[in-house]
């Protein structure tokens, strides 16, 4: 079996109608598994203005809009005839499913039906959702219904060895293995860094700037991250919040950090200057199966305050590249920052260490971590 024997039914919810970090790794891989010679279709819900062109050969699959007020993601309507009739025409020998939602289920029953092998992805900890739209009783069973789902399939991948131990736990029996994820080293490094920039959002050459950069939606930690410049303030300690992204949250961010600096959705080297520009990166989401976002600030010598929760224990070492901190804890993390503000030295030792440990994650090698796990798929 070689790559070129391999037909790949990737099916996912969100392909490149809204930009986030799984669709940017899931396009990144559909990209390298095309130049390795394998043959991949790509079935998601679709829009008629994308945030991006898809990678790939794509497949609409009718969709509704998503309830509980995020209308711009969709939720495919199972797997109708028309991508039914298209996927059995391509005749998959693989099934990738990207995300337990209705299409993710749909997709397996096919492979299932089949005798297809099937691999799932893991990119989102839907059950940390639960707290943050007041659902929180939902909880223990939105990791049931995951458990289910997850040991259905031949093989399951995660970003992370703590996304690993924690489905585990959860009584993922299914075999796992680590997809990881790259940095683009030309984009985020440390010399993107520019001051002039910085001047011209505001933002002087001594103030030291606290930085966002994500997607604005309340699951990434925007009411700590919120209460805790709140506390510095309070604490005297001199900063600038600066905040790169866009999303739906963005009106209610901009009211609890008032002085914030937002500086809307930046991509391409622009991304990578604005992420160098920043002093501390602040990312005290637990909702983060990786943290693509945590490693580009480490590519870019920037120190990292993060929760101690799934991602950022496997890329943050804490006191040599930044600070872990107990979820919600909002006066650890202020005094994390405070420390690192405080401190210049410690400042550049982190941003070091944090570039160094950065320098390992590349996306061919992640990527070719998939692409094997195919093939062993196919040899058994």
């Amino acid at each position: 079996m070689e790559p070129s024997d391999l037909r790949v039914a990737l099916f996912s919810g969100n392909y490149n109608y809204v930009r986030d970090g799984a669709n940017q790794s899931l396009n990144l891989l559909v990209g390298y598994l095309l130049e390795r010679g394998v043959k991949v279709r790509v079935y998601s819900p679709t829009v008629p203005e994308p945030a991006f062109p898809p990678v790939g050969d794509l497949v609409d699959v009718p969709s509704f809009p998503m309830f509980a007020g995020r209308g711009e993601y969709k939720l495919a309507r199972g797997l109708p005839a028309r991508p039914r009739a298209d996927l059995e025409a391509f005749a998959p020998n693989i099934v990738h499913v990207s995300a337990p939602e209705i299409l993710g289920h749909a997709a397996v029953r096919w492979a299932r039906r089949n005798s297809i092998p099937a691999v799932a992805s893991f990119h989102t900890r839907f059950e940390t959702y639960c707290s943050y739209y007041g659902l929180g009783f939902l909880e223990p069973l939105v990791k049931y219904l995951m458990t289910r789902f997850y040991n259905r399939f031949d093989r399951v991948l995660v970003p992370s060895n703590s996304m690993m131990a924690l489905l585990a736990e959860w009584g993922v029996t299914a075999p796992m293995g680590i997809w990881s994820r790259g940095i683009n080293h030309d984009r985020f490094r440390p010399d993107r860094r520019d001051l002039a920039w910085r001047r011209s959002l505001g933002i002087a050459d001594h103030e030291m700037a606290v930085g966002f950069l994500g997607r604005l939606v309340k699951e990434k930690g925007l009411d700590i991250f919120a209460e805790v410049s709140t506390e510095l303030k309070r604490r005297g300690v001199a900063h600038k919040v600066l905040v790169v992204g866009e999303g739906p949250a963005r009106d209610w961010f901009a009211e609890a950090v008032p002085d914030a600096v937002f500086t809307g959705f930046q991509s391409g080297d622009a991304l990578g200057r604005a992420v160098a520009s920043m002093d501390v990166f602040f990312n005290p989401s637990v909702t983060e199966t990786f943290g693509n976002v945590t490693t580009e600030a480490m590519a870019s010598a920037v120190p990292v305050v993060a929760a101690r929760a799934t991602g950022a224990v496997d890329l943050v070492e804490d006191g040599v590249n930044g600070f872990l901190v107990p979820p919600r804890d909002v006066a650890a993390y202020a005094d994390a920052i405070a420390r690192i503000v405080a401190d210049p030295a410690l400042r550049e030792a982190m941003g070091e260490a944090g570039h160094r440990k950065a320098a390992g994650y590349r996306w061919d090698v992640a990527n070719q971590a998939v692409l094997d796990a195919y093939l062993a798929l196919e040899r058994r």
